[in-house]
């Protein structure tokens, strides 16, 4: 366990609560998200339970770290040099401040106190600590979410699509079992799956259910779902298994009537390991990088709930029902599903923005319009005085084009003016009174 500070003299006592309080949730991806959160070795946490043997390799890639990894509870209070067992509400408060002033998302922040305050919960239940420090007011803590509007990028199809375009191609230094292994996460993605889900996926999750191929999803809560696959994942998930069997000689037919137990990742590093979510993370960004000016504007902000709203709001527009939308992604509540899409950002032909804009269009055309006849009368009267036949019928031209609606009055009486001096050019007299005639019924 990754506890640094010689300061916990109860280290063995609180690694045991700790070890205990984590091997009560079935689902490993609920067990590495809490310790995340609390600042615990993930080394650690995978000791607890047997993992499949990876193959050997020489040299593994670095392990990355949460960019906030050391405002993690244990880790902070390590660095302000106070006791897990010990805190109370205003250290919580403090260490709430703390990750506020570092720019921690609000979400990040939310669900950090929510695992404290349920590890908090269990220690008070065991006579640990004598109360749980996280059960106060939080409504000052701005953490509430019901009246939010998403910050969470909404793609649209065309942008996802480009997304497992660009993710198939073979670049340098990225082999093709690579390059469909990417494929295959971003397919995953698209069925709505949780990056903790996708990452703690097996071979044998995927199976065959009334006909479809489908996959069982240990989501929050040890809950398990079966997620179909659309024709697109299926067949990026099958290419990839395909190639990686081509290249491994792990793989093993299955005899009939006999099932085997694939306990291998669905998708696993270059050395036969789990993937680790932060990794899919880098991946998709990487991708989304190389795509191009169209995700460009929010290759930074991409990860895998976005790609997860991407389902949610397009199953949602798209007229599917709310329930099934809630159990394709694992919510636990509709109310949750429901909040997901009218948190998003709205499909833009759902907004009056456009009619909005007509009508500024509309007043600036008139507006220009009034300036332009002004300007236009004026030199009308400069032309009339000057006894200028060309420029005469130029601006009585100009007028005449300009007219598309109300005209000021002061345009009408420069026209009636000219109309009353006697024109030696014919040309211009017509003008001016079929110019006249026009303006009378129209005003």
């Amino acid at each position: 366990m990754e506890l640094p500070s010689e300061l916990f003299s109860e280290l063995a006592e609180l690694e045991r609560l700790l070890r205990d309080w984590l091997l009560g949730y079935t689902s490993r991806a609920t067990r590495l998200s809490y310790a995340d959160a609390l600042g615990v070795s993930r080394a650690w946490v995978e000791s607890l339970t047997p993992q499949p043997a990876a193959v050997p390799r020489s040299s593994k890639p670095p392990v990355r770290t949460g960019k906030f990894r050391h405002l993690a509870w244990f880790r902070w209070c390590d660095h302000v040099r106070v006791h897990p067992l010990v805190v109370t509400s205003t250290e919580v408060k403090q260490w709430q401040q703390e990750l506020a002033a570092a720019g921690v998302p609000k979400s990040t922040r939310a669900h950090r106190l929510a695992v404290v305050g349920k590890f908090y919960g269990y220690l008070w239940e065991h006579g640990a600590v004598p109360g749980d420090p996280t059960n106060f007011d939080r409504s000052g803590l701005g953490l509430g979410r019901s009246h939010d509007t998403s910050a969470t990028v909404v793609l649209t199809g065309g942008q996802v699509e480009l997304l497992l375009h660009t993710a198939a191609r073979v670049r340098r230094g990225v082999s093709r079992l690579m390059a469909l292994r990417s494929v295959a996460i971003t397919a995953l993605f698209t069925l709505g799956l949780r990056v903790g889900e996708t990452a703690g996926l097996d071979r044998g999750d995927l199976h065959q259910n009334r006909g479809r191929t489908a996959l069982r999803v240990l989501g929050k809560g040890g809950k398990v779902r079966i997620v179909y696959l659309s024709a697109l994942a299926d067949n990026a998930i099958a290419e990839y298994l395909a190639e990686r069997d081509r290249w491994s000689r792990a793989s093993v037919l299955s005899l009939p009537h006999q099932v085997a137990p694939h306990r291998t990742p669905l998708i696993v590093t270059r050395d036969g390991g789990r993937v680790n979510p932060r990794d899919m993370w880098a991946l998709l960004r990487r991708v989304a990088r190389a795509a191009g000016p169209e995700l460009a504007a929010v290759a930074g902000a991409l990860g895998p709930h976005v790609v997860r709203h991407f389902y949610v709001t397009s199953a949602a527009e798209g007229g599917a029902d709310m329930t099934h939308v809630q159990a394709d992604v694992g919510h636990a509540s509709v109310d949750t599903t429901q909040r997901v899409y009218n948190q998003a950002a709205r499909d833009p032909s759902r907004s009056a923005v456009d009619i909005v804009e007509a009508t500024l269009l509309w007043a600036r055309q008139k507006r220009t319009q009034g300036t332009a006849l002004t300007d236009a009368a004026d030199a009308l009267a400069r032309a009339a005085e000057a006894g200028d036949p060309v420029e005469l019928l130029h601006h009585l031209q100009e007028i005449d084009r300009l007219c598309s609606g109300p005209v000021p009055a002061a345009v009408v009486a420069q026209v009636r003016a000219v109309a009353a001096q006697p024109q030696t050019h014919p040309r211009i007299a017509e003008h001016t009174r079929a110019l006249l005639a026009r303006l009378n019924s129209s005003a």
